[in-house]
């Protein structure tokens, strides 16, 4: 995460502890504090491991605009990986590239060429299988978008 990020928020938590205004209002002895202490506790989590805790994940995938679906994590807490071909053809080619839908082959070609490269299965090789694995769905994902985008224009 970028320092600047960082500082940014843990400013924010900051102003959040020392506001009066909080989920559970700090004028309760105690009980006030449990919700600045759970967002310090979050904070120093994520400085510590690079990443939150899988429940955050869940809770942010109920959230979500999936209409409350959470994916499905393994024991490992890596989803599986393995997509069904509905939900790859559910994604929007465009948006995988991260193009416009007016974007010209050129553009289309450069931002393929951007993203094969970023999430090639043997760039994450030595990370692990796990990594591996999704790194792969995300090239065939990238591969398959490529493939629609140039289709049409063919």
């Amino acid at each position: 995460m970028n320092p600047l990020w960082v500082i940014l928020v843990l400013f924010l938590i900051l102003i959040y502890i020392l506001s009066p205004l909080d989920i559970v209002p700090d004028i309760i002895p105690l009980l006030g504090w449990l919700d600045d202490t759970f967002l310090v506790g979050l904070f120093v989590y994520y400085l510590r491991y690079r990443q939150l805790p899988k429940f955050v994940s869940k809770v942010i995938g109920f959230f979500s605009k999936k209409g409350g679906k959470i994916p499905e994590d393994d024991s490992s807490g890596f989803s599986s990986g393995r997509a069904s071909k509905g939900a790859a053809a559910d994604k929007d080619p465009y948006e995988v590239l991260g193009v416009r839908p007016n974007a010209t082959p050129e553009e289309i070609r450069a931002a393929y060429r951007l993203a094969a490269q970023q999430y090639h299965p043997d760039k994450v090789a030595h990370l692990g299988e796990e990594f591996r694995e999704l790194a792969q769905q995300k090239f065939v994902e990238i591969q398959n978008a490529y493939n629609i985008l140039m289709g049409k224009r063919s």
